[in-house]
């Protein structure tokens, strides 16, 4: 198996709790490590002010996971937090690319 760096970045409603934040980093470090993934950190950031609104949030909670794993579960991790009503906007970037600068993750990769 052919691994890569990854590094995700989500915003969380900021309506939730600080543990129902935790659950939510939870699963999705359960997600990449059931998929034979493993991850560095999965850190909270604190609920900050977003540059501009999106939809009616005008705040959230900042998660940040940096994790290595095949390039296929990005991919699903990446579906999961766009079906998921507690997440507002994510990215995920790759580490490894060639020119040390973290690319996004796309569907069509």
């Amino acid at each position: 198996m052919n691994t890569r760096k990854y590094e995700a970045c989500y915003i969380v409603d900021p309506a939730l709790t600080d543990a129902d934040v935790q659950k939510i980093a939870d699963h999705f470090k359960d997600v990449v490590e059931k998929n034979g993934g493993t991850v560095e950190s999965a850190k909270k950031w604190e609920k900050r002010e977003l540059a501009y609104p999106i939809g009616d949030y005008t705040d959230g909670n900042y998660v940040l996971m940096d994790f290595e794993c095949d390039s296929q579960v990005p991919k699903e991790v990446s579906r999961l937090m766009r079906i998921s009503d507690d997440i507002i906007r994510h990215r995920i970037f790759s580490k490894d690319d060639s020119d040390g600068e973290p690319s996004e993750i796309t569907e069509e990769e």
